[in-house]
């Protein structure tokens, strides 16, 4: 028996013994049926997990509690949304998203279609956690009411203050010693930086094999497109929606000089084999075994939230991360030096829909009510069971602030290298993981150890804050009703148009001189005009 399976099994006579055969075992029992009842059975969509959700601790424990019995209707992480636009197109959707990852313009859309049941009377009836979670929290309140006074969603509420600059940009700190460099701060001496990492051998192994920048597409890595932090060089970019915004006015960004000058610069890089050809393709695995390989380091720099993706912090036992180093926002040839700031919440996982009877709608809500609750909270982003994904904190532990901590995911036994973490939803579901939550967890002190690299994310993150603009469009604004449908189709439409052109400029099979103005009066073609008029209306409605 391992590691890992030997402390369950002694934390389980524990519990067994505090808590009683009959409370402890619950977890466990078949969810068939419940002292001699049936199971009240509902559909939910959610990502695959690396193992069977069927079989997770903190599954078992919800369908035990509220004596349900979910039904999995899953989809590859990566293709999520890709796989619900689907299902909802041939109305084979579930009984409750619990991961659907909508919008709020895409609540709106299915809301106002019927497909998503309105959840006011619903959170009114049986769901006090998410009731005080409104009454607390003024932007949780204004995200969850559509202009139509329905609450058609309900999101994970993540107050993360890295996540809110998270269009970051790491360098090869030993790199950079080795040549003599210090770390960028223009553009220009970025591409003399990069330059000097491709051809002057700074890994010494006598190769040029160096690959001077890598990322990886938005949808593998967050924000790991190269674009999310250089363009900031050059004109704001939202990375989103490509919304400027300046005394309330809104206009469109990815059509602009700054932006064709942005994309010139990156096609520079690439032309001269300064940008790894694999960043608009590869996963998030490929840039992390990029990273942690064995051997000559190849890495120079990287465009991610979290420079975790490319090289692990995690480890005592893996020092490489020591020497990478956050780049603050740079400034470019016209002096743009902006800092990506993401503001309001932008994503809703969970959702009720028409398919749901009355019982399945009653037992969701209260479902992710609990998760809005201390306990639920920590049993779905860290497991059910005490010393296996958190304990109670020791005395002299205390959270990112410096406070004394309530909970610690710290000094645990460690786990067998290869096991699968099966306790826990982690961040799947709704949940409130506001700073309230956060600020209950013990950090280390030290943002270069293992432990501490929630700190160390907090003080990148102090370097990009003053770089941020003054006004940025706020993800979570709702769009009128009478402009949903239509935003739908134009935001998937001019989102693609600009990536998959911004791909074509940067590596040249589109020439940015030859071929740029056809490219802005493709914009009329998707209706461009129309776009920033529903988005202006929707924020002067949120403003009033």
């Amino acid at each position: 028996m391992n590691k890992r399976r030997t402390m369950i099994a002694i934390l389980s006579v524990i519990a067994i013994i505090s808590a009683g055969w009959i409370g402890y075992l619950s977890i466990y029992k078949p969810v068939s049926g419940g002292n001699g009842h049936n199971r009240l059975a509902m559909t939910v969509f959610a990502p695959q997990g690396t193992a069977p959700w069927e079989e997770n601790l903190f599954t078992r424990w919800i369908e035990n509690r509220f004596h349900v019995n979910l039904k999995w209707s899953l989809a590859p992480g990566n293709a999520l949304k890709e796989v619900r636009q689907m299902m909802l197109a041939g109305d084979e959707y579930p009984d409750v998203f619990l991961e659907g990852k909508f919008t709020s313009t895409e609540l709106l859309v299915y809301g106002k279609q019927g497909v998503l049941i309105p959840l006011n009377e619903l959170i009114e009836k049986h769901a006090p956690n998410i009731r005080k979670m409104m009454e607390t929290n003024e932007e949780f309140r204004e995200a969850l009411i559509a202009p139509d006074g329905n609450i058609y969603g309900i999101p994970r509420f993540n107050e993360c203050y890295h996540c809110n600059y998270a269009q970051k940009f790491w360098i090869n700190r030993q790199w950079l010693d080795t040549l003599g460099l210090n770390v960028p701060q223009t553009t220009d001496e970025l591409f003399t930086v990069l330059k000097a990492f491709k051809e002057r051998d700074p890994n010494g192994n006598g190769l040029q094999d160096e690959i001077p920048l890598t990322g990886a597409p938005e949808k593998n890595v967050w924000h790991g497109n190269i674009d999310a932090y250089l363009m900031n060089a050059f004109i704001y970019n939202d990375n989103d929606k490509y919304l400027l915004l300046e005394n309330g006015k809104v206009d469109f960004a990815a059509n602009k000089p700054g932006w064709r000058s942005g994309l010139q610069y990156m096609h520079k890089l690439y032309k001269e084999g300064l940008i790894d050809p694999a960043s608009f393709t590869q996963s998030a695995e490929a840039l992390s075994q990029l990273g942690n390989r064995e051997g000559d380091e190849l890495a120079g720099s990287v465009t991610a939230a979290m420079v975790s993706y490319l090289v692990n912090p995690y480890d005592p036992a893996l020092t490489r991360h020591l020497h990478w180093t956050v780049v603050p926002p740079l400034m470019g040839p016209e002096g743009v030096q902006y800092a990506g700031m993401t503001r309001g919440i932008g994503e809703f996982q969970f959702a009720i829909t028409d398919k749901a009877t009355p019982e399945m709608q009653k037992a969701a809500i209260r479902i992710a009510d609990y998760t809005y609750s201390e306990e639920g909270s920590l049993y779905s982003e860290y497991g059910v069971l005490e010393g296996i994904g958190w304990k109670m904190a020791d005395p002299d532990e205390k959270n990112i602030d410096g406070k004394p901590a309530k909970y610690s995911y710290y000094r645990l036994d460690e786990e067998e290298p290869d096991a699968v973490v099966n306790e826990r939803w982690s961040l799947m579901g709704p949940k409130d993981l506001s700073k309230r939550f956060r600020d209950l967890f013990a950090e280390g002190q030290d943002p270069l150890s293992p432990t501490g690299y929630g700190r160390r994310l907090a003080q990148a993150t102090e370097i990009y804050q003053p770089y941020a603009p003054q006004e940025v469009y706020p993800s979570g604004v709702y769009i009128l009703p009478d402009d949903v449908e239509t935003i739908a189709v134009l935001n998937r439409e001019i989102k693609e148009y600009v990536r998959l052109n911004m791909i074509e400029f940067i590596i040249g099979t589109k020439s940015i001189e030859d071929e740029w103005n056809d490219y802005v009066r493709g914009f009329h073609a998707l209706n461009l005009s129309k776009y920033i008029e529903i988005y202006q209306k929707a924020i002067s409605f949120n403003s009033e």
